[in-house]
């Protein structure tokens, strides 16, 4: 069985695969500063199904944990294959950017897997810590795309830069002209942020010409998925679904 891992800024998520069926997942905090011996601690704690690890596909956009996570393989996983998605792995996606080794591995396994399941072109909406939008053409290629804040990470900055705002629960307010700091809050938050990524979504349309699919995944994606006008699909796993292929195309190497 396959051991995907996704090491997010915020978050990391696990997947065991059985084939190309995901049989598991978990959502953990990422946490820069955890040791390999930690993390393995944090990995038993939660693989406690009768599986065989064959196979481990990683990647990670927190250099401090990927060092961590590296020793961790090398520890205690030493005799399964094991593929980490960084510049040189073979993926199958050509990077059309100006400098192609600072596009985070994510977006490149996303890639993939968008182009795998909806074929091209296509738009990739990642709700983490960070809102990527990413672009795929047709034969697979990474085109490149937009970057935003993050709907968390915005919801906090601002928190903790007016003095009469709070951190709210990021769910859709009864109406958009909300009737409290907390609906008003809501409603900028949700419909502010559906508002941004279907604007953008539009002008790569008017840019690109038209697209099979825009999928939307990550943490947070819930939240926009149901009021945006321009995405097609949601696929929560659909970063553990790249690892699984990254590693098939790499399984002779591995």
């Amino acid at each position: 069985m396959l051991l995907a891992i996704d090491v997010g800024n915020t978050n990391t998520v696990i997947g065991m695969f059985d084939g190309e069926e995901l049989c598991a997942s978990w959502r953990i905090k990422t946490d820069s500063r955890s040791t390999a011996d930690e993390m393995v601690l944090t990995f038993r704690g939660l693989l406690t199904g009768d599986w065989e690890i064959t196979g481990i596909a990683l990647c990670s956009t927190v250099p401090a944990v990927l060092h961590e996570m590296r020793l961790m393989l090398d520890r205690y996983f030493s005799d399964v294959p094991t593929v980490i998605v960084e510049p040189g792995t073979k993926t199958g996606v050509p990077v059309l950017t100006d400098n192609p080794k600072e596009v985070g591995a994510d977006r490149i396994v996303n890639t993939i897997a968008a182009h795998h399941q909806f074929g091209g072109p296509c738009i990739v909406v990642d709700f983490g810590t960070s809102t990527n939008l990413d672009v795929v053409s047709a034969k697979g290629e990474f085109l490149g795309g937009a970057l935003a804040p993050g709907i968390e990470i915005s919801i906090e900055a601002l928190a903790s830069r007016a003095a009469q705002l709070r951190r709210i629960e990021l769910v859709r307010p009864r109406s958009v002209i909300g009737k409290n700091t907390v609906e008003a809050l809501q409603s900028g938050a949700v419909y502010g942020f559906t508002g941004q990524v279907d604007g953008l979504v539009e002008r790569i349309i008017d840019e690109l010409g038209e697209v099979t699919a825009v999928v939307a995944t990550g943490g947070l994606a819930t939240i926009v998925v149901e009021e945006s006008q321009t995405i097609t699909h949601h696929d929560p796993e659909l970063t553990l679904t790249g690892l699984r292929l990254v590693f098939a195309k790499n399984a002779d190497m591995a």
